[in-house]
């Protein structure tokens, strides 16, 4: 009995949990568990409720991780006039904000065009004297269908203003008129006329979500018509593989609270970009091109992103291939939410990783 006991102690010193601490009807659910998992294969699990995590994550985090699925998670436009009907009703609550975060993070937007595209040039109001002489270009996500004009400026703003950087945001083409190539036509040409008056070596891209594959495609697409690379690239949770294919677009599904699942409106748009191209083209799905002599790249997602697998498949890409590559996973989010409030810590600590990162390897 003495011997039990101290075993007992033992067990909650090392472990500082109750060893009793098993929740009813545990034992039922591990042999169940053992009898459905017994054989190699597909893993199944219960169905359960994820609850939002509260150490290590900011109150304002927390809000995000519990918020309800978007209204239009599951949108299926049936022709052009309903993607554009859906497209404008979103970009309209976005540019809604977009004065008073202009104000709140201290920047300023000009329009412009470079190269027949049109851009906007952000800027803040108290730069950074490091970056006098260097540049960011930015490609906004929106799985290829969201995001025009202004509505996809925050990510942009945010960067310019928590890195004190000068940013050019491409507002790209998008479908349901402009499938592809039209984005990364649009893409290239801006860096391309970007390289005529700045050096490649003191620019930088970046971008999250389609962004985020749109940036790597831009290398790919670099490399193959010999332009000039940037010094660094921040690619957040990139859309890598537009097909469902990686093991988060299954254990994510349902909890990730943005994207929520490939099978809504998000792999409605992946087929209306690729119009009927194959999805493994590395233009479209930029993990299956070549990552050698990629620039250095800072990739960040959350443990609830339906993109998770996408974003660590592409950092082992990278690191395979020689280059210098760092990864930041938020606890809890789900896709993007690193770049949604500005006054969430994670948001200004996520931006000033991205800035550090541009700052080590950009010259001076």
């Amino acid at each position: 009995m003495k011997k039990t006991n101290a075993l007992m102690l033992m067990l909650l010193t090392v472990f500082s949990v109750p060893v009793f601490a098993q929740p009813a009807g545990y034992a039922e659910l591990a042999t169940s568990q053992a009898q459905a998992n017994a054989t190699p294969g597909i893993r199944k699990s219960p169905a359960h409720a994820t609850s939002t995590p509260t150490n290590e994550v900011s109150p304002q985090m927390q809000a995000l991780i519990g918020g309800a699925y978007p209204p239009h998670f599951n949108a299926d436009p049936k022709n052009a006039a309903e993607w554009k009907a859906l497209v404008n009703q979103r970009a309209a609550l976005v540019i809604k904000g977009i004065p008073a975060l202009k104000e709140k993070l201290g920047v300023s937007v000009t329009a412009a065009k470079m190269a027949g595209v049109d851009v906007f040039v952000v800027t803040p109001n108290k730069p950074n004297p490091k970056n006098k002489n260097r540049l960011l270009m930015h490609i906004h996500g929106g799985g290829y269908v969201f995001g025009p004009g202004e509505s996809a400026l925050p990510e942009a703003m945010l960067l310019a203003s928590f890195g004190g950087y000068k940013v050019v945001s491409v507002d790209y083409r998008m479908p349901p008129d402009h499938p592809y190539p039209a984005a990364m036509d649009d893409s290239m040409a801006v860096w391309k006329e970007l390289l005529k008056t700045n050096k490649a070596k003191k620019m930088a891209v970046f971008g999250t979500s389609t962004g985020g594959a749109m940036t790597l495609a831009l290398i790919h697409r670099a490399k193959t018509e010999k332009v000039d690379l940037p010094a660094a690239i921040a690619p957040g949770t990139p859309w890598s593989d537009i097909a469902k294919i990686g093991d988060t677009y299954e254990t994510n599904e349902w909890v990730d609270n943005v994207l929520v699942t490939w099978d809504g409106w998000l792999g409605r748009a992946a087929l209306l970009y690729a119009a009927g191209r194959d999805l493994k083209d590395p233009q479209l799905s930029p993990i299956y091109g070549d990552f050698a002599n990629f620039p250095p790249a800072i990739l960040t997602s959350g443990t609830r992103d339906l993109f998770l697998s996408n974003t660590v498949r592409t950092h082992r890409k990278l690191r395979r291939a020689g280059v210098t590559a760092d990864l930041n996973v938020y606890e809890g989010q789900s896709h993007a939410q690193y770049g949604f409030n500005p006054d969430a810590p994670e948001t200004k600590e996520a931006f000033t990783d991205i800035a550090k990162f541009f700052d080590k390897h950009l010259g001076k």
